[in-house]
């Protein structure tokens, strides 16, 4: 029998002096126009899919249900049941609010950043697919309007041979070629049969040239057909990163990711700034408190939060307007299913700065049929104009493909 999270007591929760619930506020007054709704459930099911995907609905007494996604890990699904008083009886119309109310009613239990911070991310994401649903818009319209009527996707790409340059290059031309993408991106953080010690972050001499020729094989096989990053999954030193930077800076990069790991913003700015080689960072911080100090110390030429860990829409539009006055794009990091994928297109048409939205699942074959709608086609996602987040689950693929133990969500 597992515990139930829901009644966990909570002494600062219970206590705090900041507390923003509808009561506490007076924000109880008649609304009109169909906009008196309660929230009266809030439901998680988890899905098997290349990632361990937590979807999440918000149910409410007027029978509208909102659908939204918070970032995989162990815990979401518990944390988002713990937060249910919290915002059952509120009205999900107020979304800045119940956000800002999570966070405090959190923060005894991390919502500085964490799983904490993805769990209200996934509520959040909800709230703007209810929203949209009850005030019959599409979400962008509540993040201000749209600059773009479609969203351009990169293709996380993927070899069984991803250390053979030659294999990068026929995947990144076969991806360009037959599947539509102008947008790539592939992984430097492969054996290259150089390695001595895997625990010091120190690129030898082989392992960069090995490196090197990736990018080169890969950048040359695809020329101008198309835009092509590197990840380096946070795996790096500060002075092996650089020297990778210099390394590559030949090529022509769309940008190199996460060379070095996250937490020390101070070698993360020497690398950024010692290297033409763009450099993006942001999947591993969270809130726009965290990714502020990222772009302000001009630490990072593109920023790539991830919509559904980084506190959901609202807060990556913040983080985007930040970016924005340093002039710094925004290319979101994604490896959701078409829900948060779909929430990461809504902010991504509504800010100026947006470069493109990663999809991680190109060998997943039933990714597209986890919703009803179509969703990328020839590399980009057309902005829907349905209310909410304009994606509608397929129960019995959600079904067919929860994680063992789990239970299916309540029907609308």
């Amino acid at each position: 029998m597992s515990p139930d999270y829901e009644s966990l007591h909570d002494p600062n929760a219970e206590y705090t002096m900041r507390e923003l619930s509808a009561e506490t506020m007076g924000t109880t007054g008649t609304r009109g126009g169909g906009r008196d709704v309660e929230i009266t459930d809030v439901q998680t099911t988890m899905v098997d899919g290349n990632f361990p995907w937590t979807l999440v609905r918000v149910y409410t007494d007027a029978g509208v249900v909102g659908t939204g996604e918070a970032y995989w890990g162990a815990g979401v699904p518990e944390l988002i049941e713990r937060m249910k008083p919290f915002v059952v009886g509120e009205n999900p119309l107020d979304i800045d609010r119940l956000y800002e109310h999570l966070i405090q009613k959190m923060s005894g239990e991390g919502s500085v950043e964490g799983v904490t911070v993805t769990a209200i991310s996934g509520i959040e994401v909800a709230l703007h697919d209810l929203a949209g649903k009850i005030l019959d818009v599409p979400a962008y319209q509540l993040l201000g309007g749209k600059y773009r009527d479609e969203m351009r996707v990169y293709c996380d790409c993927h070899t069984e041979e991803e250390a053979d340059p030659e294999a990068c290059a026929d995947e990144a031309e076969r991806v360009v070629d037959e599947l539509g993408y102008d947008a790539l991106k592939f992984d430097l953080d492969v054996p290259s049969g150089f390695e001595k010690d895997r625990a010091n972050r120190h690129l030898r001499p082989g392992e960069i040239r090995h490196k090197a020729e990736i990018v080169e094989k890969v950048t040359e096989r695809v020329k101008d057909k198309a835009d092509v990053s590197f990840d380096c999954h946070w795996t790096f030193s500060g002075g092996s990163a650089k020297r990778l930077a210099d390394a590559i800076e030949e090529y022509d990069v769309w940008w190199l990711e996460d060379p070095v790991p996250p937490e020390n913003l101070e070698v993360q700015e020497e690398v950024t700034k010692n290297t033409v080689t763009p450099i993006a960072v942001g999947e591993n911080r969270y809130r726009v408190t965290e990714l502020r100090r990222l772009i302000e110390n001009q630490a990072v030429d593109i920023v790539a939060p991830d919509l559904p860990k980084v506190g959901g829409m609202r807060e990556t539009r913040k983080i985007a307007d930040v970016a924005n006055q340093y002039y710094v794009p925004v290319a979101m990091h994604n490896v959701a299913s078409p829900v948060a994928t779909m929430a990461a297109t809504h902010v991504g048409a509504a800010i100026p700065n947006s470069l493109a939205i990663e999809y991680h699942s190109y060998e997943l074959g039933w990714w597209e049929d986890l919703v009803e709608e179509d969703v990328i086609e020839d590399g980009y996602i057309e902005v829907p104009e349905k209310p909410g987040l304009g994606v509608t689950l397929d129960m019995d693929t959600v079904e067919e493909h929860m994680v063992e133990g789990e239970t299916l969500f309540d029907e609308a």
